[in-house]
């Protein structure tokens, strides 16, 4: 019985199959692979260049600009630096805004930490329904800034509402406070501080982080509660005392709803609440200077940056990282 051998295939043929297993191999699939993850972000990056990033570049070329939503684009006015000028030489109500922001920021966010910590501390037990008052306490942040609780709020406020009525109680005579200048402010703090929910929630998880070791090691030394917190506690939490000031700062300067529902859209009364946000709002949606607005944005947005910057580069003197010996 004869043998036969296939024939070696041309060079021509060879040539071809290498081609295709080059496409087939490891390059090409990592070429698909990072074809289908550009297939799924694609609505992201949409929606991220529609709503975000060319808005962005639309408000800033607005900034510079005379410019209100009733005008037709083709008459739109540019005025250079003319509306960041006006903002800060010739409008009391952009510095009278900055004020009662950072009089907001400056008192709310602190208090809101320290409540937030204590009532981390109260919760970091193991006793029978502690989760249920953890649930209890996290719930207000659920709410958030929604106008449902706002209007709460202002009812709860004012000359009739809950409060006063719990301070006849004790004999105390009450008053308008959301409707008095001098504490319409207060009560919006009030209302940011009693939504810790979120940080205490982060705060709690930072104390399930710190050794136990240590804290024995400390009693066994005669450190009390007290020494023990300021010697254990809060160093081992720094990292999360700073991120949790990151993100409570932003948001402090950036509160609207509670002033808007509170003061009908004014700031009032007297401009007590007119919060930074609120007045850009009235001046692009109610006095219709968009092109203003836009400016006011574009500061506030630097503002923030600012001083998250400084946040950071303070933070290197306070903040402790357990790892830092391994570095």
């Amino acid at each position: 019985m004869a043998l036969t051998t296939a024939p070696n295939p041309t060079p021509r043929a060879t040539d071809t199959v290498r081609a295709r297993a080059d496409r087939r191999g490891p390059g090409g699939a990592r070429r698909r692979e990072g074809l289908a993850g550009y297939v799924f972000l694609s609505p992201w990056l949409v929606g991220l260049m529609a709503i975000t990033a060319i808005p962005m570049l639309l408000s800033l070329y607005l900034s510079f600009t005379s410019y209100d939503v009733l005008t037709p684009w083709s008459e739109v006015e540019w005025v250079g630096l003319d509306n960041y000028r006006r903002m800060f030489t010739d409008d009391p109500s952009f510095w009278h805004a900055v004020r009662v922001t950072l009089s907001f920021a400056l008192i709310a966010v602190p208090l809101k930490l320290a409540a937030a910590l204590g009532v981390a501390l109260l919760l970091n037990r193991t006793w029978r329904g502690v989760g249920l008052f953890r649930g209890l306490f996290y719930l207000p942040s659920l709410l958030g800034g929604s106008v449902a609780l706002a209007i709460v709020w202002v009812n709860m406020f004012n000359r009739d509402g809950a409060f006063n009525s719990l301070l006849s109680l004790v004999g105390i005579e009450g008053r308008p406070w959301v409707n008095d200048p001098d504490w319409a402010l207060e009560t919006l703090m009030v209302l940011a501080i009693w939504q810790f929910g979120a940080p205490m929630v982060i705060f709690l998880a930072g104390l399930k982080q710190v050794p136990t070791e240590l804290y024995e090691a400390a009693a066994v030394d005669g450190a009390g509660p007290v020494r023990q917190f300021l010697r254990i506690t809060l160093p081992m939490l720094s990292p999360v005392i700073f991120f949790n000031l990151v993100l409570e700062t932003i948001n402090g300067f950036q509160g609207f709803t509670s002033a808007f529902v509170l003061s009908n859209g004014t700031g009032g009364p007297v401009d007590s609440t007119l919060m930074y946000t609120l007045n850009l709002y009235i001046k692009g949606f109610v006095e219709l200077e968009m092109g203003y607005a836009s400016a006011m944005a574009w500061v506030f947005l630097l503002a923030i940056a600012l001083i998250t910057i400084v946040l950071f580069r303070t933070g290197r003197f306070w903040v402790h990282y357990s790892d830092e010996e391994d570095r």
